[in-house]
């Protein structure tokens, strides 16, 4: 592959203690990044009464920016194919800081959504997910799945870190300040973070294509609707997921409980994802990707049914600690499910495909939920919708453990 250095000394080796400090700097910058996913959360009620709007339209900001953030996974995990995952990082910081900056001067809601979409989601956040997951993936072979995971968690670290901080920041001032602040932390870190990044991992260039339609004997699937359903299955994971992780600091202020608390909420949630994706990255090495999806979907669509009987405060904070820790791990389960099928040079752009489509689902989801309450007057049937959903991609998922076991085996990592 172009670009690729072909060293083989011991820093570069997999599993060597570089791997480990490259993963320590992967997270650190996922988690600065990661601010985008999360502070259109925060503002949104804030940003609905400042333009008069309804809870649908205020939705599309963070709509916009995921949707962003899909479009940019595709685009910086070709990046990262070819020129490493530094220049992506690099990008980040400079889009990050640009974005938010941008944004602090908008007069209407449109030109938030703009700066959101293209600046904070599609060039800035969108470079420190899926790409760093895809760089880590090469860095690691024995313990690969527990990598990837904190890697992934780093965005969870951000949902976790960010919302009190941006919340504070509002209540001292007003959003637009915030805004302005997010932009400077992010580009005085993520720059300094992208030069600890410009070493290349050794890709083995010989290995051929895993046949992905040989995960089953005699079964004509082929590499084309394994990554199909991979993409369905992020889709409907993540509508399923956004209803809380989107709406809970609204649905905490219909319930009287105010948006401070909610923003608590969305913390501890967070936090406790990180937790989920740690324990699942351990479980994903032992069982593999498919195994963990599974569980992960499963645990999530118990969690989401405990929200329709539960709606006091204290068992609000129980059910939001018990989602976080049952849906961290589902989305690194698709990254698993990339390297246990296809061939490592194509890891940068299909572990992005995958990992976009869950971004359109934390998009669409939230965006619909949004539009359920405006239509329903309550989240109830936003809640039953995400079950929905999540029911979708439970049944994909043991597709592919039918399949799996049909095929003789778990396949070897590539």
């Amino acid at each position: 592959m172009s670009g690729v250095t072909p060293r083989t000394d011991g820093a570069t080796a997999p599993d060597s203690a570089y791997s480990w400090w490259r993963l320590l700097v992967s997270l650190l910058a996922a988690a600065i990044g990661g601010v985008g996913l999360w502070s259109s959360v925060v503002v949104l009620p804030v940003i609905g009464a400042e333009f008069q709007i309804d809870r649908g339209d205020a939705s599309i900001p963070y709509a916009a920016t995921m949707l962003g953030f899909a479009v940019g996974g595709l685009i910086m995990g070709r990046v990262v194919d070819r020129f490493g995952v530094a220049l992506p990082v690099a990008i980040g910081g400079v889009a990050l800081c640009a974005g938010y900056v941008l944004s602090s001067y908008a007069d209407s809601l449109w030109q938030v959504v703009l700066c959101q979409a293209l600046l904070v989601g599609m060039l800035g956040s969108s470079a420190t997910f899926a790409p760093m997951v895809a760089d880590i993936s090469h860095w690691f072979v024995r313990r690969r799945g527990i990598a990837v995971a904190i890697v992934a968690s780093g965005n969870y670290v951000a949902g976790t870190v960010w919302p009190p901080i941006v919340q504070y920041w509002i209540d001292g001032a007003t959003w637009r300040e915030a805004h302005v602040w997010i932009g400077l932390v992010c580009l005085c870190t993520m720059l300094p973070l992208s030069l600890l990044l410009r070493r290349r991992p050794v890709v083995d260039q010989s290995d051929a294509p895993v046949a992905a339609h040989r995960i089953v004997s005699g079964t004509p699937a082929s590499p084309a609707t394994i990554q199909t359903l991979l993409i369905v299955a992020g889709v409907a994971c993540c509508v399923a997921m956004s209803m809380p992780q989107v709406h809970i600091v609204a649905y905490s202020a219909d319930l009287g409980f105010g948006p401070v608390v909610g923003a608590e909420l969305l913390a501890i949630m967070l936090g406790l994802g990180v937790v989920s994706r740690l324990a699942s990255g351990a479980i994903a090495d032992r069982i593999g990707g498919v195994g963990t999806l599974i569980l992960g979907s499963t645990l999530q669509c118990m969690a989401l049914l405990l929200y329709l009987p539960f709606d006091s405060l204290t068992g609000l904070y129980v059910v939001s600690a018990l989602f976080g820790l049952a849906q961290g791990g589902i989305v690194p389960s698709y990254a698993m499910i990339v390297r246990e099928i296809f061939p490592a040079r194509e890891a940068g752009w299909r572990i992005g495909l995958a990992v976009t489509a869950t971004i359109v689902g934390m998009a669409f989801g939230g965006w619909m939920s949004g539009r359920i309450y405006d239509w329903t007057g309550s989240y109830e049937m936003a809640f039953v919708n995400g079950i929905a959903w999540n029911l979708l991609n439970l049944s994909i998922a043991i597709w592919f453990l039918t399949m799996r076991f049909r095929g003789r085996g778990r396949l070897a990592p590539a």
